[in-house]
């Protein structure tokens, strides 16, 4: 199966990230979307991240009746920071019979020569780039594919985790079950 894997904090998870899975599982070659939630990206301070069971949870929640979107909890038992060459590594290794891609935005394609072994990823993996509002897509590599038509939104996950905290309604930019788990957990309101 030719899986494509879309990496990310996910803190939380809101209709960008939704959309972005759902048309690369639709209308790219892809068969089906794994959200891969990692526990600390290395880019960023672990502190200012819900915990990662709640962060899966939220995407299990809100994929579960789609069989072409599924959450996985990969990264929790590998060594951190994540980096991605160690889980692509390790997901080859569990599950050889799949043919697996990287999902990335434009904004990281950008700063993909600075992560860890890049050009082994671009040897052996095929990467999916989404467009992002105002970054102009540059380079090429016969590894690389530009995914045209993805619908592109000015969301991100500290906008909405501020908004929340300032008592904003923001359950418009969140899936409806997962805006409900946040909601009643009282996620990111302190």
């Amino acid at each position: 199966m030719k899986i494509g894997l879309f990496f990310g904090s996910f803190n939380p998870m809101h209709i960008g990230h939704k959309v972005i899975a759902s048309y690369m599982s639709e209308f790219s070659e892809l068969e089906q979307v794994w959200f891969v939630v990692s526990p600390q990206n290395p880019l960023k301070q672990k502190q200012s991240l819900l915990d990662q069971y709640h962060r899966l949870m939220i995407i299990r929640m809100e994929v579960e009746d789609n069989p072409k979107l599924y959450a996985s909890d990969i990264e929790f038992n590998l060594s951190q920071p994540s980096f991605t060459i160690d889980t692509l590594v390790h997901l080859k290794e569990q599950y050889p019979e799949n043919d697996f891609s990287l999902i990335i935005g434009a904004d990281n394609l950008q700063n993909f020569h600075k992560w860890k072994n890049y050009e082994q990823i671009l040897v052996d993996y095929s990467v999916y780039v989404y467009p992002r509002p105002g970054i102009e897509i540059s380079g090429s590599h016969e590894n690389i594919h530009i995914v045209n038509g993805v619908p592109q939104m000015e969301i991100s996950a500290s906008f909405i985790r501020e908004s929340i905290k300032k008592k904003k309604d923001v359950s418009y930019l969140i899936p409806e079950k997962a805006w409900q788990y946040i909601d009643e957990m009282n996620f990111y309101k302190k």
